[in-house]
C-alpha cells in the first residue's frame, strides 16, 4: 500500500512539474508575442506619423494612392524615411545629413508616365512627384518604382508607389484658368501652404463654390530661360485651376482692347484685383489663359492600324531563336549579277541589229560619215585662205632711202599661230633698213 502511494506521489509530482514548466513556456511566448504586438504597433504609430509604409529588409512596401483624374497629384519623397535604410556614421552622436538622390520610373520602362513629373534641387532636399492624370489613364494600375541612391556609402533602398487613378463625374472642372506666377519656384509652390495660400486668393476674386488645382508646370518646361543667379530669380511657375462658375469680372478684365493694347506694348495691364495677389505673388496677366471646355472643340485623330512588325502597347518582346538555320546567298549572288549582264547583252544586240542590219541605221551611219568628211574639208580649206595681214606683217617704207623692205616672213610661213605683234629683232628674216650719213664738217 506504501509503495502504491510512493507511485501515485511521484506521478503526481511529475505532473505538476510539466503543467508547471507548461505554464511557463506559455508564459514566455504571450510575453514574447505581446512584445511583437508593442513594436509593431510602435511601427505602426510612427509609420502614420510619418504618413508613410514600414521599411522591410532593405525595401520599402508597395505604398498605394487613390488620385483623382484631372486633379493636381503631390506625392513628396522624404529624405528622413529613408535615412534608416543606410548605415550610420562611424561615430556615435554625429548628424545624419548624407546626400541622397531619386530616381523615379514607371515598373518596366526607363522613364516616367508622360502626365507625371518629378523635381529634386539638391541632394539634401527631398524629391516631389507631381502631374495631373487624365482620364486615359483611369483604371490602369501605374506602378512608379522608387530608388534612394546614398552619394557617401553608394547603398541604395527601393520601394513602389501604386497609383490607382480614379474617376469622377466632378473633374475636371468645366471653367479652367492659367496663372503665370513670375516670384515662384515649381517646388515652392507645391508646398501645400503656398499653393493653399494661392488658391485661396483666386477663390477671393473668383467665388466659386468648388476650386481646385489641376496642374503645376515649371516655366523651364515652357520653354523658358534658367534665370540668372542674382537677385534671387525665380524661374516662374504656370498654376492652372478650375472651378465651376464663369469667370468673373476681374478675370475678363484680360480681354479688354485696353488690355490687350498694353500687353501688345509690353506693359502691364491694369487689373482690379492684382491687389489680392500682389503681396505674395507676382502675376503675369499678359499670360493669363482663360478656357471654358464646354466650347472647346474636341479633335479626334485617328491612328492607323498597327502592322505586323508594331508591338502592342502592352505586351512581351518575343526574340527570335538562337539556333538559327544557315543560309547560303551564292544563288541570290548569281541572281543579282546574271539578271543585269543578260538585259545588258540583249540590249546590246538589239541596238547592233538596229544600226548595222537594217536600213535606218546604214542610212544614219553614212550620214555621220558624211558629216566627218564635211568637216576635215572645212578645215583644209580654212588653213589656205587669205587673210588680212596685221599692221606689223605689212612692208615698211624708208623715208630716207626711198627703198620698201619686204615683208617680216616669207609667203610660205604659217601664219595660224603666229602672233599679231612681234619684236622684229628675234625674227630670223629681218632686214636691216640703211640708213644715210649726214654730210658737213661736223661729221667725223
Amino acid at each position: 500500500m506504501s509503495t502504491m502511494s510512493a507511485a501515485a506521489v511521484a506521478v503526481w509530482l511529475s505532473a505538476v512539474y510539466f503543467a508547471c514548466a507548461n505554464d511557463t513556456e506559455h508564459d514566455t511566448l504571450l510575453e514574447r508575442n505581446a512584445s511583437m504586438e508593442r513594436s509593431m504597433g510602435l511601427k505602426q504609430r510612427t509609420a502614420l506619423y510619418r504618413d508613410v509604409v514600414t521599411i522591410l529588409s532593405r525595401a520599402h512596401a508597395d505604398r498605394n494612392v487613390y488620385p483623382s483624374a484631372g486633379v493636381l497629384f503631390v506625392h513628396v519623397l522624404e529624405r528622413e524615411y529613408f535615412k534608416g535604410e543606410f548605415p550610420p556614421y562611424p561615430k556615435s552622436g554625429d548628424a545624419i545629413n548624407d546626400p541622397i538622390t531619386f530616381n523615379t520610373n514607371l515598373m518596366g520602362y526607363p522613364d516616367r508616365p508622360g502626365w507625371l513629373r518629378y523635381i529634386q534641387r539638391t541632394p539634401h532636399s527631398d524629391g516631389v512627384l507631381y502631374g495631373s492624370p487624365t482620364a486615359n489613364n483611369v483604371g490602369r494600375p501605374t506602378v512608379i518604382e522608387i530608388t534612394a541612391y546614398n552619394r557617401r556609402t553608394f547603398e541604395t533602398a527601393r520601394h513602389n508607389l501604386v497609383i490607382n487613378i480614379m474617376g469622377t463625374e466632378e473633374f475636371p472642372l468645366p471653367y479652367q484658368a492659367e496663372f503665370y506666377i513670375k516670384n515662384m519656384n515649381v517646388e515652392e509652390m507645391l508646398a501645400s501652404e503656398v499653393l493653399g495660400d494661392f488658391l485661396g486668393a483666386v477663390k477671393n476674386i473668383w467665388q466659386p463654390e468648388r476650386l481646385n488645382a489641376i496642374n503645376i508646370t515649371s516655366a523651364l518646361d515652357r520653354g523658358g530661360r534658367v534665370p540668372l543667379p542674382i537677385n534671387n530669380l525665380k524661374e516662374g511657375v504656370y498654376v492652372m485651376v478650375g472651378a465651376d462658375v464663369p469667370f468673373s469680372s476681374c478675370l475678363r478684365e484680360v480681354e479688354s482692347p485696353h488690355n490687350q493694347l498694353r500687353c501688345s506694348q509690353e506693359m502691364e495691364p491694369v487689373i482690379s484685383c492684382d491687389k489680392k495677389f500682389r503681396a505674395q505673388f507676382q502675376i503675369d496677366w499678359c499670360k493669363i489663359s482663360l478656357v471654358d471646355i464646354h466650347k472647346v472643340v474636341p479633335v479626334y485623330i485617328t491612328r492607323p492600324d498597327p502592322g505586323t512588325g508594331i508591338l502592342p502597347e502592352f505586351g512581351e518582346y518575343n526574340p527570335p531563336s538562337e539556333s538559327l538555320k544557315n543560309r547560303d546567298y551564292f544563288y541570290d549572288f548569281l541572281i543579282t549579277l546574271a539578271v543585269p549582264f543578260a538585259v545588258a547583252v540583249v540590249l546590246f544586240f538589239i541596238l547592233g541589229y538596229t544600226m548595222c542590219c537594217r536600213r535606218e541605221g546604214v542610212i544614219q551611219l553614212v550620214h555621220h560619215s558624211s558629216i566627218q568628211k564635211s568637216t576635215k574639208e572645212l578645215r583644209s580649206m580654212s588653213k589656205n585662205r587669205e587673210i588680212s595681214w596685221p599692221l606689223s606683217t605689212l612692208p615698211v617704207f624708208n623715208p630716207v632711202s626711198g627703198e620698201v623692205v619686204p615683208p617680216l616672213h616669207p609667203d610660205n610661213y604659217e601664219t595660224t599661230s603666229m602672233p599679231l605683234m612681234q619684236t622684229q629683232t628675234n625674227l630670223q628674216n629681218q632686214i636691216t633698213i640703211p640708213q644715210q650719213r649726214p654730210s658737213g664738217k661736223w661729221y667725223s
